[in-house]
């Protein structure tokens, strides 16, 4: 009975929350947004353009928002009330984005498409964790696992082909992923502790190796990355078809990834058997299931996910490695991880919404808006505090990630 009740409180936090939500969001635009009248323009294809009044839209959206909030806080939408947060939320975004172009046009299709683009590392690393945490084991180092393989990735591009770069760098992957494996699961190790030290030992080698070598010697360090593929039919699609279905090999292995995973997570034996040792491992164990086995066969598969993606930058983005390169990437993957509740797809959509903040940070960037810079470079990890402080706590890890396990 107590349980039900909890559950019936958490409910009403959370459409309260949603609620509110929908008013700041409302009296944001009402505010701010309401100031300009001039129009923006959003370039959807190559003989369209949308021209979208900045003020009109702002004035009808924060009434409606506002409207929306209210309704939420009387008497909710019910199982819609996500849809409505979802939806109010892309709005606010457009309106933004109308009063920031206020008497300019941006291409709005190729900044989607950016988001998508810039998406992969974050998806694959999010995955990674997924496949680690389910397991049991506390990935941290997520982000040095992209970092090394962004750095042997090109390395071994460079001095081969593309091809032996990914897997070069899906290698390096894996051999993090089976040292944390090793000092996690067999030497029991504080998992926390033990990723920051990867990480911190990705980034110390890398750099120093990077400054030695690569500064000295470029053609160990140049590349030239995957070109984008059209996809027949699904291409030609207005505004989604270039934005998903016009990009590199890598967005497509992403796509390929987060189906697959989620496939054998919740369809397959060993996707029941991975949340049966992250939930109950005792329980798994005396059930048959060898937990340590498939914990460490997991962070290795979750090391070569991570290795895949860290070899987005050399191969699929920029065609070199720079020192500290993802930028904190890995961190940002892990938040999705909590944002999508240790779901792939989630996982994918969460990382959509924090490269979206940055697509947008690199389109104002180009327009006068009066935004200081420095603001603008803080957006997708503002966004990712708002997200995880929003998130952390209606998302519920798996219950044994982060305690070791002894076999009896």
């Amino acid at each position: 009975m107590s349980a039900t009740v909890m559950l019936s409180a958490e409910q009403r936090k959370q459409s309260r929350n949603t609620g509110v939500t929908l008013i700041i969001l409302g009296v944001i635009s009402a505010v701010f947004f309401t100031q300009d009248g001039g129009s923006a323009g959003f370039g959807l294809t190559e003989g369209f353009t949308l021209n979208l009044s900045s003020q009109r839209f702002a004035q009808v959206l924060a009434v409606a928002l506002v409207g929306a909030g209210a309704f939420q806080l009387y008497r909710g939408f019910g199982r819609l009330m996500n849809v409505f947060l979802a939806t109010g939320t892309a709005l606010f975004v457009i309106s933004f984005l109308a009063w920031s172009a206020s008497g300019e046009s941006f291409n709005f299709t190729g900044m989607l498409q950016d988001t998508v683009a810039r998406s992969v590392p974050i998806t694959l690393g999010a995955v990674a964790g997924i496949l680690c945490e389910r397991s049991g084991v506390i990935n941290i180092a997520i982000e040095g696992q992209l970092l090394f393989a962004a750095f042997t990735g090109s390395i071994v591009g460079s001095i081969l082909n593309p091809w032996f770069g990914i897997v070069g760098a899906v290698a390096s992957g894996v051999a993090l992923g089976g040292l944390l494996g090793v000092l996690a699961i067999k030497y029991q190790v504080d998992q926390v502790i033990v990723g920051f030290a990867i990480n911190f030992l990705s980034l110390g080698v890398t750099s120093f190796v990077g400054q030695r070598v690569l500064v000295t010697k470029p053609e160990y360090n140049y590349l030239t990355p995957f070109r984008p593929i059209d996809v027949p039919l699904l291409s030609d699609i207005p505004v989604i078809g270039p934005s998903m279905f016009e990009q590199n090999l890598f967005v497509y292995f992403s796509y390929v990834v987060v189906a697959a995973t989620t496939w054998w997570m919740y369809r397959t034996r060993w996707g029941l058997r991975t949340r049966a040792i992250g939930e109950y491992p005792k329980a798994a164990g005396s059930l048959g299931v060898d937990v340590l086995k498939l914990r460490y066969r997991n962070l290795l598969i979750g090391g070569a996910v991570a290795g895949l993606g860290g070899a987005w930058w050399p191969v699929g983005a920029v065609g070199r490695f720079d020192e500290n390169i993802t930028g904190g990437r890995g961190f940002i993957a892990l938040a999705a991880v909590i944002f999508g509740r240790w779901h792939p797809v989630g996982a994918f959509i969460a990382a959509l919404v924090f490269t979206l903040a940055e697509a947008v940070r690199l389109k104002l960037g180009n327009l006068d808006t009066g935004i200081p810079s420095e603001f603008l470079l803080s957006a997708p990890y503002f966004v990712t505090l708002v997200v995880v402080a929003g998130f952390v706590g209606r998302s519920r890890a798996p219950k044994s990630v982060g305690q070791p396990y002894t076999e009896q």
